[in-house]
């Protein structure tokens, strides 16, 4: 299983492959404003039917969010998933909130 998550910038996207399938998280960036650093609004995640309940959407969300802050950016949620992984680890990515 690749552990390693991927920032596909031409789509947008975060992604995890695992065997035959890519799981991702859809984002839209919004700019840098002044001295405020560049927001990914993490708008959908997909995890594919054969890799449910293996923790795949837990992992590709920890590499997008630790994505989002080697980049220097923020991250906001529009997606379910997402939003309860920060509540859940509010501590860990405060730091990242937009």
């Amino acid at each position: 299983m690749s552990e390693s998550v991927v920032n596909n910038t031409i789509d947008q996207r975060f992604e995890l492959s695992v065997e035959d399938h890519v799981a991702f998280i859809d984002y839209r960036i919004e700019p840098a404003d002044g001295d405020r650093a560049a927001v990914y609004v993490f708008e959908h995640t997909e995890v594919p039917e054969a890799l449910g309940g293996r923790g795949v959407g837990s992992r590709l969300a920890s590499g997008a969010l630790d994505a989002v802050r080697q980049a220097g950016g923020r991250v906001r949620s529009e997606c379910s998933f997402i939003s309860a992984i920060l509540k859940k680890r509010h501590d860990e990515y405060a730091d990242i909130l937009a």
